[in-house]
């Protein structure tokens, strides 16, 4: 059986998503009001780029994979319009319905559903756009996943990945006693689950950094990747266009 890691344990390839599940099914309640503390709001200026690098328009087809509690889908619907068409899916089936609901609360309906990434239910060459949001490195096979966004894409099409990042050098020291130390604490405080939070802080140390992932994007099909660091490199936009 093979290995891979959940944070900083190593742990069988199929019991990962279980991990990963639990601790969703955990933090879907305070997931929002934890990215507002935790990020001190910035996740919300993270994703408004992320939006504007988008360049979606009117009559466009998005998925957003890991699209947890809507913020994308929600602002993507905006810009498709009537005519356009934005499919809201995530893996862990809490964090959907919680995005759902907060979606249909703000008038927003969209077709969503539970799916894996790395096994997209959707036809070759159908998306101009697949986004992800810190989705990609709680994946088990990355690569296998970008393969399978690539083949949903249209030629031309676009991927976002918005995702944690390596941080640059000065702010080292400070970002690692902030995310070991008082992450946790703030997620036992806020979310009643310590551990979850712990599991945050290592698995960006094992997400594969700036370069490493524009590489990792060129070896499964994407013809032209580039990346822009927000926060001093604490959160990096890769963007990929399918040749």
């Amino acid at each position: 059986m093979s290995t891979t890691h959940f944070g900083f344990k190593s742990v069988d390839e199929a019991e990962k998503a279980s991990h990963v599940k639990g601790v969703f099914d955990s933090v879907a309640p305070k997931y929002d009001v934890m990215n507002d503390l935790m990020s001190m709001g910035l996740h919300r200026v993270w994703k408004a780029y992320t939006v504007t690098v988008a360049h979606v328009r009117e009559g466009d087809k998005v998925l957003d994979i890991a699209g947890g509690t809507g913020d994308l889908a929600r602002a993507f619907s905006a810009k498709v319009g009537k005519s356009g068409q934005v499919v809201h899916t995530d893996i862990n089936e809490a964090m959907l319905r919680t995005g759902r609901d907060r979606l249909v609360d703000a008038g927003v309906v969209l077709p969503t559903l539970v799916c894996d990434a790395e096994k997209l239910p959707f036809p070759d060459h159908y998306f101009d756009l697949v986004t992800v949001a810190f989705g990609l490195r709680n994946m088990t096979h990355k690569d296998v996943a970008l393969a399978e966004m690539n083949r949903v894409l249209k030629p031309g099409g676009k991927l976002l990945v918005l995702e944690f990042s390596k941080v640059a050098k000065p702010l080292e020291k400070a970002y690692d006693w902030y995310s070991f130390k008082v992450l946790p604490k703030l997620g036992k405080w806020v979310a009643g689950d310590a551990a979850s939070y712990q599991y945050l802080a290592e698995s960006i140390r094992m997400h594969p950094g700036q370069e490493e992932l524009k590489s990792l994007m060129k070896a499964n099909g994407f013809g032209h990747v580039d990346y822009h660091n927000m926060t001093g490199g604490l959160v990096a936009l890769h963007v990929g266009i399918k040749c």
